[in-house]
């Protein structure tokens, strides 16, 4: 509904296998995961999900007849050689379309100034050791939308490939992450000043 009435593209979070064991043991057929990936532009594993081996194998091996490209966020304690790794199991798996997201990891910060560590120097690693496109969400890297606009831009300083920002017509009432949720109006800011950047960088 929301692709008919928007004409947008749609990111989904796939949360795990679903799959139902039958009385002889065998595993039925993952209707629910091909279910979504038939409704979904890009089906996304969140940080977490990470490490899920059997998960990320069966969700490239549902993705692989359709290329449907797969979002894989970056675990909060993992290192980047894991994160290269799991992203290396989708694609030997069977789907070469993979992007990579980094969303801050945990160091020693309070949750009182920003939730995660925002990994911006990952991001030319991450360039330089794969051919995958890298994106950045400075929502869940701060944690607070006053810190937003700026780690976006820092992150767009330093090559990544795109942003993953939430936002909201009424942050302080959002039912989730209202917090880390931006106006339409701060939205457009960091978009042009982020395009203005991302010409220097290309340059």
């Amino acid at each position: 509904k929301a692709r008919e009435r928007f004409g947008m593209k749609i990111i989904t979070e796939a949360t795990g296998l679903h799959r139902h064991v039958n009385a002889d043991g065998s595993l039925e057929k993952n209707n629910v995961l091909e279910n979504v990936i038939s409704y979904a532009d890009i089906i996304q594993v969140g940080q977490r999900n990470m490490k899920s081996y059997g998960f990320l194998q069966e969700l490239a091996l549902v993705t692989s007849k359709t290329k449907r490209p797969v979002m894989l966020k970056r675990g909060d304690s993992s290192t980047l050689k894991d994160f290269l790794l799991a992203a290396e199991y989708i694609v030997s798996n069977g789907n070469p379309n993979v992007i990579l997201c980094l969303r801050g990891i945990r160091t020693f910060e309070e949750d009182e100034f920003q939730r995660s560590t925002p990994d911006i120097g990952a991001i030319t690693v991450l360039k330089r050791e794969s051919n995958l496109p890298v994106l950045f969400d400075p929502s869940h890297s701060t944690g607070y939308r006053n810190s937003v606009k700026g780690v976006s831009l820092a992150a767009v300083a330093a090559g990544a490939d795109g942003l993953l920002i939430e936002t909201h017509h009424d942050p302080a009432n959002a039912l989730c992450d209202g917090e880390q949720s931006i106006t339409r109006e701060m939205l457009s800011d960091i978009k042009t000043e982020a395009e203005e950047i991302r010409k220097l960088v290309l340059d």
